[in-house]
């Protein structure tokens, strides 16, 4: 089962990134491709930590 995290306690599981950079990334959502990170539950942004991980794989040409 997947982690889902609210944005506002990211950093307490996560030094990186910071919520600022979270925020600027689900703005960014459709174009950076993070929709796939997202889950939305009414006005609530959980950000799933495997799918997470795995952008920021896809966002370094699949290279960590």
């Amino acid at each position: 089962m997947a982690k889902l995290i609210p944005v506002p306690k990211w950093n307490n599981y996560h030094e990186w990134p910071t919520q600022a950079a979270l925020r600027y990334y689900i703005f960014n959502a459709e174009f950076n491709g993070f929709n796939k990170v997202i889950k939305r539950v009414g006005r609530r942004i959980l950000i799933d930590e495997n799918q997470f991980f795995l952008w920021v794989e896809n966002q370094n040409g699949g290279h960590l």
